[in-house]
C-alpha cells in the first residue's frame, strides 16, 4: 500500500460542515498535496458528502421499496440502493489514500429525512413524500457536483464526481418519473434552503478505530465503481463490516 498512501499531509481535521451548503470558509485551501494532485477543503468535503447522502439515501432507497405504493417509486427505490451502493465503494476506496475520515452516520438534517418517511404509512404520502424530498436534495448537490468536476486538481476526487454525476442525474431522472413531483414547491425549497445550525448538517464522526460500514450492492447491481486500482495504481482497503 505503499504508492497509495505516499501524501504530504498538512492538516486533515474532520470537516467542519457537511450538508448541501457551502462547507468551508476556504474551501480553496489545499489541505494536502498528493500523488494523485492537490487536495482542497471542497475536494475532501466533497468525498464526505457522497459518503454521508449515501448513508441516508440508501436505507430509504430499502424503505421504498417496501413502502412504495407505485412501481415508479419502487423503480427510483432500486436505483438509490444501486447508485448509492457503488458510489460508497468509491468513497472507501479513495478515502484512506487521501486520509479522509469518513462518517458512519449522516448528519441530523438528513437523519431527519429518514425519519419523516419512515412516519409515513404505506401509501400515496409515502411516495409524495419521497419523490419529493430525494428530487429537492438530488437537484441541491447536482450544483456541487458540477462545480467540484470542473475545478478540482485531484485525480482522485474528479473520478468520484464523475461517477457522482451519472448517479445523481439519474436519480433527479427517476424521482421525476413518478409523476409526483411538486416542481414549484422543491425547486422553492432547493434554492431557498432553510437557515441549519452547522450541527445539524455535520454528520458526526466515527469512534475511534471504528472502520467504515459498506453499503452492499443489490444482487442485481448495474452502477459500477471506478476502478481506483486502475486508476491509481493501489491497493484495495481492508474490508469492513456490511450493512444491507
Amino acid at each position: 500500500m505503499g504508492g497509495a498512501l505516499s501524501v504530504t499531509l498538512v492538516a486533515l481535521a474532520y470537516p467542519s460542515m457537511l450538508g448541501i451548503t457551502t462547507v468551508s470558509s476556504a474551501p480553496d485551501r489545499v489541505i494536502a498535496n498528493t500523488q494523485w494532485g492537490p487536495l482542497t477543503e471542497s475536494d475532501r468535503d466533497f468525498v464526505v458528502k457522497v459518503r454521508a447522502a449515501g448513508l441516508w439515501e440508501y436505507p430509504v432507497g430499502q424503505m421504498g421499496v417496501q413502502k412504495g405504493s407505485s412501481k415508479g417509486v419502487i423503480t427510483a427505490s432500486q436505483h438509490l440502493i444501486d447508485g448509492h451502493s457503488a458510489l460508497d465503494t468509491t468513497c472507501r476506496k479513495i478515502a484512506p489514500m487521501l486520509n479522509i475520515t469518513l462518517p458512519n452516520i449522516a448528519s441530523p438534517q438528513q437523519v431527519g429525512f429518514v425519519n419523516q418517511l419512515a412516519s409515513d404509512g404505506k401509501g400515496q404520502q409515502f411516495d409524495k413524500d419521497f419523490a419529493n424530498i430525494l428530487r429537492m436534495t438530488h437537484g441541491s448537490i447536482f450544483n456541487t457536483v458540477a462545480k467540484i468536476r470542473s475545478t478540482t486538481k485531484n485525480s482522485l476526487v474528479r473520478a468520484l464526481a464523475d461517477q457522482a454525476n451519472d448517479t445523481v442525474l439519474d436519480h433527479i431522472t427517476v424521482m421525476e418519473q413518478t409523476g409526483l413531483v411538486d416542481f414549484d414547491q422543491t425547486l422553492f425549497q432547493q434554492t431557498t434552503p432553510p437557515k441549519l445550525p452547522k450541527s445539524d448538517l455535520t454528520p458526526p464522526p466515527p469512534g475511534a478505530g471504528q472502520p467504515p460500514i459498506v453499503l452492499t450492492p443489490p444482487p442485481t447491481a448495474t452502477s459500477t465503481p471506478v476502478d481506483i486500482d486502475r486508476l491509481a495504481g493501489g491497493a484495495a482497503p481492508a474490508p469492513a463490516p456490511t450493512v444491507g
